[in-house]
């Protein structure tokens, strides 16, 4: 069922290792057809390299396997938490990468800087609150979905303006128009980090970019009247 959609999510999922997003198998993609409602998402603990796109398992968005022989990502439930909230998702990345773990294990949101990041990220990229015992013990990949979904509209931020998020204690996810999108997204995430932590290093009383040039660089790429790159 839907080969497009598995070559798509596996081609994704192999792109990470060589973008150093990912070391061992810390990391995995998922991306839905919304017309048939069918997702799919990495297997768990499969190498990238011996990954392919018979191995995606298919599900529905009730959380039911429809294809596949092997178990799904140890993430799943959060990635179809927030399928099932978000519509305009259509692509999911979540990884360890180094930087941007940086930020999420320290409880620190990502500000905007530079225009690096203005054109990816429609600001300061938010914390999402660490989960209570409770949340952990009845369902911790369900509830870290749920607490990405409550800051994001808390923050009323629309997940492609904002397609990244730095859970506390634990790690970035990032969310594309599809698998390969997110991906990207999550390469420019990773970027963005270093590229701050960096620069606090060099000035730790760093403001943020004025608004008037985030405004600018994130609107000439991803506003009405943008004009970046090629019709």
């Amino acid at each position: 069922m839907l080969p497009e959609l598995r070559n798509q999510i596996c081609e994704a999922n192999r792109a990470l290792e060589p973008s150093g997003l990912v070391r061992l198998t810390w990391g995995n993609v998922s991306g839905i057809d919304r017309a048939s409602g069918l997702w799919g998402i990495k297997p768990s603990g499969v190498d990238y390299g011996a990954l392919t796109p018979e191995d995606i398992v298919l599900m529905d968005l009730e959380g039911n396997i429809v294809e596949g022989k092997l178990r799904p990502s140890s993430d799943t439930k959060t990635h179809l938490h927030l399928y099932r909230e978000f519509s305009e998702i259509g692509g999911i990345t979540h990884t360890h990468s180094l930087y941007a773990t940086v930020f999420s294990q320290a409880g620190r949101e990502l500000p905007c800087f530079g225009t690096t990041h203005a054109d990816h990220f429609y600001g300061t990229v938010p914390i999402v609150r660490a989960l209570n015992q409770d949340e952990v013990d009845e369902d911790y990949e369900h509830f870290t979905g749920v607490a990405i979904v409550e800051r994001l509209r808390e923050l009323r931020l629309n997940p492609l303006e904002m397609p990244a998020v730095l859970q506390r204690h634990h790690a970035p996810f990032t969310f594309g128009k599809n698998a390969m999108d997110s991906v990207k997204n999550s390469i420019a995430l990773e970027m963005c980090a270093q590229m701050a932590l960096s620069s606090l290093t060099l000035n730790p009383d760093l403001a943020s970019i004025p608004e008037h040039i985030l405004d600018k660089h994130h609107l000439r790429k991803h506003g009405p009247g943008a004009y970046y790159g090629q019709k």
